[in-house]
């Protein structure tokens, strides 16, 4: 079966921001773009926490219908290391590799496996919230949270959600290589949002990776269907008594080099390798 053109145009992508190790940039065509008018109706007052009762209404029928989609999607999934957050006694950021619009549903399961699926909350970019359709509705409406440069809602709404779901010790998923390369193996270098939020409120970034692993069977596309293998790492804890730069820093530094010492022993190969689509492209 040939392999569709639409997935070879986004490796090919891959492939050249590779190249120009442009690591955290979009490789999918077709991206949406918001508008600043967009932006202000969309994003600004966005009810993060679901305090309308409207929203927490819709937003509790979203969590069931995802909960559903995430236990069918991860009936063969592994998980490794769930030691390392189970008895976690604090809120924490989630840092994951970024892969497919359902690898959240891996970290859910997770969040299910130790009883904590109500207290997930998924960093997504505020693009986003522009998506139509039953996908759109679920992104819009399942306890995600909107990313956006706009100062103020940082300020008002971004920084106090936030803040409000650590103290409360739930959890926050965020994805520190910004933007989703399909079926990646290999983690990319990681922007510093996820550790500085960390050392702000003092908690634990949890490092999760997800390895994938072919089957043998081949999906329309032309490419294998794949299984995932989550490996939860140890918490990785800031050091208050240094300055907010250098512990963010570190925490950054840990936490990727963590996910780098992983990647080479699953999968047999240097982080400095020359991209090899066959082998860096999971389903190939």
């Amino acid at each position: 079966m040939e392999k569709s053109i639409d997935r070879l145009k986004v490796i090919d992508n891959i492939e050249k921001n590779i190249k120009e190790k442009k690591f955290n940039d979009k490789v999918e065509e077709n991206d949406p773009f918001m508008t600043e008018e967009e932006r202000r109706e969309l994003i600004l007052d966005f009810d993060n926490l679901k305090t309308k009762w409207r929203n927490k209404f819709k937003a509790n029928i979203a969590r069931y219908i995802v909960d559903m989609i995430t236990l069918d999607a991860n009936q063969s999934t592994e998980i490794i290391g769930i030691e390392n957050i189970k008895d976690l006694d604090s809120g924490a950021i989630i840092t994951s590799n970024h892969f497919s619009k359902m690898d959240n549903t891996v970290i859910r399961y997770l969040m299910h496996k130790i009883g904590k699926r109500k207290d997930l909350f998924i960093v997504v970019q505020e693009t986003n919230m522009k998506m139509e359709g039953e996908i759109g509705w679920l992104l819009k409406n399942c306890y995600t949270i909107p990313l956006s440069s706009n100062l103020d809602y940082l300020q008002n709404n971004f920084v106090p959600t936030l803040k409000k779901i650590l103290d409360n010790k739930g959890f926050v998923l965020i994805y520190p290589e910004q933007e989703m390369w399909f079926d990646y193996k290999r983690p990319r270098p990681h922007k510093i949002g996820a550790y500085h939020y960390a050392c702000k409120f003092n908690v634990p970034i949890v490092p999760c990776f997800i390895e994938m692993v072919n089957t043998d069977e081949v999906m329309n596309d032309g490419f294998k269907e794949i299984k995932y293998r989550l490996h939860v790492l140890k918490p990785i804890y800031p050091d208050m008594e240094k300055p907010l730069k250098e512990r963010k820093e570190e925490m950054r530094e840990k936490d990727y080099s963590a996910r780098v010492e992983l990647y080479e022993s699953l999968y047999s190969r240097k982080i400095e390798d020359e991209f090899d689509r066959k082998k860096d492209i999971a389903g190939w």
